[in-house]
């Protein structure tokens, strides 16, 4: 398996969150997709996992109340994210998460986001910065 370190991930996330597409050298291969595992939270901090290949619009449809449990529950706060080259990898490394008790994923959160800062804060208030103007109503 292949886990890329959170610092990297966060540079996957700004590429992301400017519309990027996200791809990597593996040697002298082709260009290989990223899969993210991601935790997603509310304010009361019940917890979401999950697993995408396109962060930026799993998160905005998170946000968008596009997926029935965390718009039940306005989980939306993106908290903790890792990346992997390989989708199978990534669907193991999502099952494990999955399987931990909930102390065990708060330690993980912990570990990198101790202030729980939502790491998709800034997307939508850039994403309306870079909206055309003229296609908003009034």
């Amino acid at each position: 398996m292949t886990f890329v370190i959170l610092s990297e991930a966060k540079d996957l996330l700004f590429a992301a969150q400017k519309g990027c597409a996200i791809c990597v050298r593996d040697g002298a291969s082709s260009d290989m997709r990223r899969f993210f595992v991601y935790i997603l939270a509310s304010r009361s901090r019940r917890l979401y996992v999950g697993i995408t290949n396109d962060l930026f619009r799993r998160v905005l449809a998170h946000r968008n109340g596009e997926s029935a449990f965390t718009a039940r529950y306005r989980i939306n706060r993106l908290v903790y994210v890792e990346s992997c080259r390989d989708v199978r990898a990534a669907i193991t490394r999502e099952k494990q998460i999955k399987g931990w008790l909930r102390k065990k994923k708060l330690e993980l959160i912990d570990s990198f986001n101790p202030k729980w800062d939502d790491l998709a804060a800034t997307w939508l208030s850039e994403e309306a910065a870079t909206t055309d103007p003229s296609l908003r109503s009034g």
